[in-house]
């Protein structure tokens, strides 16, 4: 649209409205009433004053995501450390995760951290402790940010089977934090870790936040 041209039409506009008022005040003194603006000019008038307040709102919404991005990395960071108590799935924080998706002591972990952590940061969902239910057809993004969920593809379990946060892209690189997992990058580890996991090693990514 034609910004120039949308404010003269919106100030034309707002004339009518003030020499209305005049008018019905005093009936006996009209006021002389500006050309009416085409109707392209005021098609281009609402389009203007429209675009600038859909983006504004944009602004607004990628701020807040940016900030919810922000604070779900916080939270998974605050775990960094945790470890199991005897190396079986076990352990004070491993059970609350556990717990929060549902499941008993013992279990696999990785994608109830990842559910944990979405709750901690107010989300309702994801909630779950299977990590292929991660990854939705409408969560699915080839768009990779801060508190991206990934997936990797383990063949003998024929699925996605290892689930993290990712953190940052570093060249082709995916800087993580992620439960479950140890020093080697096992999906059977011992607790949360940082990870530095190439590109080419991720199945697939969710975004929980963007969509």
């Amino acid at each position: 649209c034609s910004l120039p041209r949308g404010q003269q039409t919106f100030s034309l506009m707002k004339k009518y409205a003030k020499n209305q008022a005049r008018n019905e005040a005093s009936p006996h003194k009209p006021q002389a009433w500006p050309a009416v603006p085409s109707r392209p000019a005021l098609l281009d008038a609402v389009h203007c004053r429209f675009g600038k307040w859909q983006l504004k709102w944009d602004n607004i919404q990628d701020r807040r995501i940016q900030e919810q991005r922000a604070k779900l990395i916080a939270i998974a960071i605050s775990q960094v450390g945790v470890r199991e108590q005897t190396g079986q799935n076990d352990g004070q924080a491993v059970t609350t995760y556990l717990n929060y998706v549902q499941l008993k002591k013992g279990n696999p972990w990785c994608a109830a951290f990842v559910s944990w952590v979405f709750g901690q940061a107010g989300f309702t969902s994801p909630k779950t402790g299977w990590s292929p239910a991660l990854f939705p057809l409408n969560k699915q993004t080839l768009n990779v940010q801060p508190a991206t969920v990934f997936g990797i593809y383990f063949p003998m379990q024929k699925r996605i089977a290892h689930v993290g946060l990712v953190q940052q892209i570093s060249g082709n690189y995916l800087l993580t934090i992620e439960g479950n997992t140890n020093d080697k990058g096992s999906r059977a580890g011992d607790g949360v870790y940082r990870k530095r996991r190439h590109l080419k090693t991720i199945k697939v990514y969710a975004d929980w936040l963007g969509k």
